[in-house]
């Protein structure tokens, strides 16, 4: 059990398949634009969110994100274009549905808990039209699949920062809503909470059968949580599709640095090929002429000891883990090369290599994409 101020381990979550479902809806967004003094943060966006989907709104600070979410929870009015539900026009030109007529729910990134309600009252506070004995009761089943329900009568400062998220969860979910919104739920969770609360989290949700969108700056908690991923830049939608997608064919040199790191190299088509220091890489597709970025992704740079390959030699060597990070000097370029791999023969700074590489880790893009 949590003791004050979250000392003592995180409370069990509550057993799996008691929170209670709802009727999912099609969420859709049409040209959706929107702006800050003068300055556009939603720039035509359109997307479907289909039933019962989870749908996670990748991008940084600042790209839009939570703006999207404002808007779709009615916190604020887009300039242009109209969201629907099931079809149903809830914010446009013709309609525009109050926040709590709109069978959404929000869950904001600091959680916003009322400091002087108790657990219960807050998880209460979404359910103003039952009786306050039945709200009280649906309530308690929420905080209990959250594993919550003796902090009851507790407040939100006796719990961790980990069981504060849960309670926000419980409010969240507990008037059943056809879609619920989460704005990065698990930022403020230090590392050693956030896998298990994000596993917890998803499998509440799948529970529920809510159509879900889940804010997130992290492409790896994105690919993690979401059946899709809508990559978002400057308020556009740059990309989307399912996380396999995204990374093996991006859009383009932004999707792909969002992703990965990359060993970046410029040159210009030459009969269907790019000269670079790491070889002769095809660009199918490529005008002649063309000047295009080839990005090779580190763990697609294979490394073996020299006499094969790229030569190369090795300036830096850290160990992470699961894999070992290389700095590879080569000619042709002053920027190492990167590569990461699972080495069962360290290589040492100053050993000589030979450098080869996946195709399928390396992608092809216009200059000025």
């Amino acid at each position: 059990m949590a003791s004050l101020n979250g000392n003592a381990a995180e409370t069990r979550w509550g057993p799996r398949g008691t929170a209670g479902a709802t009727i999912a809806a099609r969420l859709a967004f049409e040209g959706i634009r929107h702006s800050y003094g003068g300055g556009a943060s939603l720039d035509g966006v359109a997307f479907t969110v289909e039933p019962g989907e989870i749908l996670c709104l990748l991008g940084r600070s600042g790209c839009g994100k939570t703006t999207l979410l404002r808007v779709t929870a009615g916190l604020e009015r887009q300039s242009a274009g109209r969201i629907t539900v099931n079809g149903l026009e809830i914010a446009g030109p013709r309609a525009f549905l109050a926040p709590e007529k709109r069978g959404i729910g929000l869950m904001f990134q600091d959680y916003a808990l009322f400091p002087h309600l108790s657990n219960l009252r807050n998880v209460m506070f979404g359910l103003a039209g039952l009786k306050p004995a039945e709200a009280a009761d649906v309530a308690r089943r929420a905080l209990a699949r959250v594993g919550l329900e003796h902090h009851a009568e507790a407040f939100p400062h006796a719990l961790s920062g980990g069981e504060q998220q849960r309670v926000a969860l419980a409010r969240a979910i507990a008037p059943r809503p056809s879609v619920l919104l989460m704005d990065e739920p698990f930022s403020n969770l230090d590392r050693r909470l956030r896998d298990q609360v994000r596993e917890e989290t998803l499998a509440v949700l799948r529970e529920t059968r809510a159509t879900a969108i889940i804010v997130t700056h992290d492409p790896e908690e994105a690919m993690r949580l979401g059946d899709r991923i809508a990559l978002m830049r400057a308020g556009r939608l740059v990309q989307i599709g399912e996380a396999r997608t995204l990374y093996e064919t991006p859009a383009d040199l932004f999707a792909a640095r969002f992703f990965s790191e990359l060993n970046e190299f410029e040159g210009r088509v030459s009969a269907g090929a790019v000269d670079t220091p790491l070889g002769r890489i095809a660009a199918p597709g490529r005008a002649e002429g063309e000047t295009v970025v080839v990005a090779v992704r580190p763990q697609g740079v294979a490394v073996a000891p020299a006499g094969a390959g790229v030569p190369g030699r090795v300036i830096g060597h850290r160990f992470l883990g699961e894999v070992d990070q290389l700095d590879v000097a080569i000619d042709g370029t002053d920027i190492p090369v990167k590569a990461r791999a699972r080495i069962t023969a360290p290589f040492a700074v100053g050993d000589e290599v030979g450098l080869s590489l996946t195709p399928r880790d390396v992608l092809v893009f216009a200059k000025d994409g």
